[in-house]
This record gives structure tokens, sequence and C-alpha cells, in this order.
């Protein structure tokens, strides 16, 4: 089976087929993409204006990018299993290999901060003028989703991250941030019964309660 069946669906979906190359949206000429994003083909020249080609051949330059952006993360040797290297290789034939090298993602996937790396994922949304380009926001969702995918399922153990979500909630930035992200993640119907099962409008039934005595009550929910 093809290890990276999944890299290839989101580039194909996100990119889409294009048989004659198009300019750059930012400098109105270089660097032209045609295919499936490809810039450059297997023999290293850089697509020109007026080209053209086949969907057989935009496979094949798609291909051989992965097959390229693959044995580059493996020499890294940063640790990553099979879900993280497909995110990663969809997320680096998006921005670019220089991009990826000089952004904080290494550094947070060498500290197993894969929750940090998801979400430092989801911020490259944006183009040169600081706008945001609608295609990458639910191409970033995917990128991450698959990123996070095999987590051990310790690190994203659901009590330990509702409670320590919700005692130790304070406003900040990223807080707000993660809480957003979630927000449209859920259906308003789901919210709606946690709200009422939790009883949000007496806010002092839980106050008293300990980490420990939460966990005991989670548990017994769960």
């Amino acid at each position: 089976m093809y290890p990276y069946k999944d890299a290839l669906n989101i580039i194909k979906t996100f990119e889409g087929f294009n048989e004659k190359a198009y300019p750059d949206p930012e400098t109105g000429s270089e660097p032209y993409t045609i295919g499936y994003g490809t810039q450059f083909y297997p023999d290293g020249s850089a697509v020109k204006q007026g080209h053209l080609c086949t969907k057989k051949k935009a496979l094949e330059y798609v291909l051989k990018e992965i097959n390229i952006i693959a044995h580059e993360l493996k020499s890294l040797n940063i640790g990553i299993d099979n879900d993280m290297e497909q995110a990663l290789i969809s997320f680096i034939h998006s921005i670019g290999w220089e991009s990826f090298l000089y952004s904080s993602l290494i550094d947070l996937i060498e500290r197993e901060e894969y929750v940090g790396a998801a979400e430092t994922m989801q911020q490259w949304i944006y183009d040169n003028q600081h706008r945001v380009i609608g295609g990458l926001v639910e191409r970033r969702r995917k990128e991450a989703r698959l990123f996070m995918n095999s987590v051990n399922s310790s690190a994203w153990n659901s009590t330990e991250i509702l409670l320590k979500a919700f005692r130790n909630y304070s406003a900040a930035p990223h807080e707000v941030r993660a809480i957003r992200t979630l927000e449209t993640n859920i259906s308003p119907y789901v919210l709606s019964e946690f709200a009422n099962n939790f009883d949000l409008d007496n806010d002092s039934v839980y106050r008293e309660f300990s980490t420990e005595d939460l966990k005991t009550i989670y548990k017994c929910w769960d």
C-alpha cells in the first residue's frame, strides 16, 4: 500500500488540477504553478508561463515531490510516525521546505510538544499581506488532525485535557484561540447539552471539588 495516500489526497484536494501553468497570485508572474501544485519539474527546471500538462503527468510530478519531501523528513530523524509524516508532507508541499526548516515546528516536535506543533501548523494561513487565504484554513485543519491522529492516547486523555483546561483557564490569547477552534468543530446542540448537564447557570456547584474529586466524578460518567 502506498504509504503517503493521505498526504496525496490532501494535496490533490486543495491544490486542484490545473492543466495550464498559472502565475503566483502575489507577484502576477513567477513562480508559475501547474498540475497539483508543481512549481519545479523532476529535472529541476521551473514551470513557465504557457506550459501545459495532463493529469497523468501532474500525478507523476506530485508523487516525485512527495518522495523528495519524505526523504528529507527522514533525514531530520525527528521521531515522527506515518500520520505525522504525511501531515508534514502536505504542509511542506504547501509552504516550502525552507519555510518549514525556519519555523518552530521542528523544535516543538523534537520536544514532543505535539499539541503545540498542530496549533502552529494551523497558523500558516496568511498571504504576504497578512490576509487569510480561505482555502488554507480547512487544509491546515486536515493536516493538523492527521498529525495528531496516532499520538499516544495518554497525551490526549479527555479527562486530563478538560480538567486542566477548566482549572487553568486565564483568558490568555492562545487559550481563547483554542476554545474558538474547538467551538467551530463542535455541534451547537452538543454544546447546549453540555451546558445543561454541567449546570452552567449554577457556577458554585463544583467549586469546592479537588482535581482528584473531579477525576473520580468524570470516570463515573465515562
